[in-house]
């Protein structure tokens, strides 16, 4: 039996940049950080940040675009993909990515707008107020966001937060 999945709960990097293939399908590509904390054997605090690359497709990939935003909290679910390509320079490259399977928006700061992400420029750094009502709705089970091909709207005022 293989397994291939990943879950990441982290802060947007950068806005999310959506485009389109030749054959109409949306596709969404954007970053996101994770932070790892641990006492060193000396007892010193340590700090770990890993960025990971998402991609998202389809209406997925249009949620990101419209819900997501530089510092923002979300989760994402998913599977590895590596890629290969060669570059202009003739030199052979290859990245490895989270291919988005199910993606959850996190939760709103008390002071942003109905439809507004909340925007930091200290990415992952996170406000202990907003980085504590995440992990207490984890706790309660985050709402999940279906999302079919049907071309349904999803509106600020269906989300569950």
């Amino acid at each position: 039996m293989n397994l291939n999945k990943v879950i990441i709960i982290g802060r947007v990097t950068d806005d999310v940049q959506l485009r389109a293939t030749s054959t109409n399908q949306s596709v969404a590509n954007f970053s996101v950080a994770t932070n790892r904390i641990w006492k060193s054997k000396d007892g010193q605090k340590q700090e770990q940040t890993e960025f990971h690359n998402v991609v998202a497709w389809g209406r997925q990939a249009e949620i990101a675009s419209q819900f997501l935003s530089k510092g923002g909290m979300v989760m994402i679910e998913g599977r590895l993909q590596t890629r290969s390509w060669e570059g202009k320079d003739g030199q052979s490259r290859r990245t490895t990515e989270i291919v988005c399977e199910n993606l959850q928006l996190g939760p709103k700061s008390a002071s942003s707008g109905s439809s507004a992400r909340p925007s930091t420029s200290s990415v992952p750094k996170a406000d202990p107020k907003e980085q504590k009502a995440f992990e207490d709705s984890l706790e309660e089970g985050l709402k999940e966001i279906k999302v079919d091909d049907s071309g349904n709207e999803v509106k600020p005022e269906d989300l569950p937060f």
